[in-house]
């Protein structure tokens, strides 16, 4: 649970959220529009797309300890690489290949869980998992900051080469202490209940069981929610401040670093909370938050606002991904938990691909960002309400 952790600090937090405090200097130096700096992320999110689903039945056929250290390994590479942009162009190329990387690593480390806990575990479990985002916040937001000032105009590449080599680090030790599956060390899932689970081969798996589900679908529609809403929360959160109310590149990334600070256990919380009352009310109410969070952070302009919106977030900021992780593990069983997790990401990450550009659209067209937190306000509202729908999941257990 705790090299999960670790692998999301890397696959998901340095990969990704690192691009929030890089932006405002990468997309200076680099001469780049709000709209070009938008598709820069949706291409970090098209190639994490690319390879969730494909990752997630690689994961289940070969396990997943493989796959994810191979994947950590690649994206490390291609952040460093990132470095050497000159151009719009070149840039794209590396956080499309950084991307795959993260797809290839997050998804298959979030469905590993589910295979070594029990049903009533599983929120606990991938909730402890996610919070490797709010570390991932902490370090960015205070570690970022620091590079730019000591290396000036190349302090963005710099900053790329740095957070890089850590994910290779945090790779290698995935690949290090990573188990597939507990019956292969003699072991029982935590909180699990009689004797061993059978060994089930590659080859005797139910693919069918993922795709001929209504409710896996249903699952995957209102993933889209959070793919499309929280990712324009985080990506122009700090260009926002900045650019619009007058916040120091120390002050924005000093709040991002208490959002990180607030999130720690934001996982561990709604997850358990989830184990409790129910993966779909879990969902809900961190829908509703979050809905209120980006509405704040749009509407009520001054520093109070931006700090109630950031708290708002903190509490709930990577709630849902351990949730939907959990509640996949809960429909299919864990043995089919990567791959059913792999599934729900391709539209998880069509959102997350839109999101973005929409923002960065939209930024452009009205010189300023509010109308985006907005737009990322009501779609997580919707979310909610399709949680609501969702059925109580048939636990599966192997």
């Amino acid at each position: 649970m705790v090299v999960s952790m670790l692998t999301v600090l890397g696959a998901l937090g340095f990969a990704r959220f690192g691009y929030t405090m890089i932006l405002p200097d990468m997309q200076t130096a680099l001469g780049l529009e709000n709209t070009q700096t938008g598709a820069l992320a949706t291409g970090n999110f098209v190639g994490y797309l690319a390879l969730a689903l494909v990752g997630g039945f690689i994961a289940s056929h070969y396990g997943p300890r493989r796959v994810i250290a191979l994947s950590m390994l690649f994206a490390g590479v291609t952040m460093m690489l990132t470095c050497l942009a000159n151009s719009f162009q070149g840039a794209l190329v590396w956080r499309v290949l950084t991307g795959i990387g993260s797809g290839g690593s997050n998804v298959p480390v979030m469905a590993l869980l589910p295979a070594w806990f029990a049903a009533r575990r599983r929120g606990l479990a991938t909730g402890v998992a996610v919070a490797g985002s709010s570390l991932a916040l902490i370090i960015t937001g205070l570690l970022v900051p620091c590079i730019l000032d000591r290396y000036g105009a190349d302090g963005w590449r710099t900053s790329w080469l740095i957070l890089g080599a850590l994910v290779v680090l945090l790779g290698l030790v995935a690949a290090a202490l990573l188990r597939n599956r507990p019956e292969e060390q003699g072991l029982r899932p935590v909180a699990a209940a009689g004797e061993l689970a059978p060994q089930v081969k590659a080859s005797s798996l139910d693919w069918g069981q993922v795709y001929r589900s209504g409710t896996v679908w249903h699952l995957a529609l209102v993933y889209i929610a959070f793919g499309f809403s929280y990712i324009i929360y985080v990506t122009y959160f700090a260009k926002y401040l900045q650019a619009e109310a007058d916040y120091t590149r120390e002050a924005a990334g000093s709040l991002w670093a208490i959002v990180g600070w607030i999130s720690i256990f934001c996982g561990l919380i709604w997850g358990t909370v989830s184990d409790r009352i129910g993966r779909k009310y879990g969902l809900a109410l961190v829908y509703l938050l979050q809905a209120v969070s980006f509405a704040l952070f749009a509407l009520w302009r001054n520093q109070t606002g931006y700090a109630v919106s950031a708290v708002l977030f903190g509490l709930t900021a990577w709630s849902i991904p351990g949730i939907v992780a959990a509640a996949c593990g809960d429909y299919v069983g864990g043995r089919m938990a990567p791959a059913a997790l792999g599934f729900v990401t391709l539209f998880f990450g069509l959102g997350q691909a839109a999101g973005p550009y929409v923002a960065g659209k939209l930024a452009d067209a009205t010189e300023s960002f509010a109308l985006a937190f907005l737009l990322a306000a009501g779609v997580a509202f919707l979310g909610g309400i399709g949680s609501l729908l969702l059925r109580p999941p048939r636990t599966v257990e192997e």
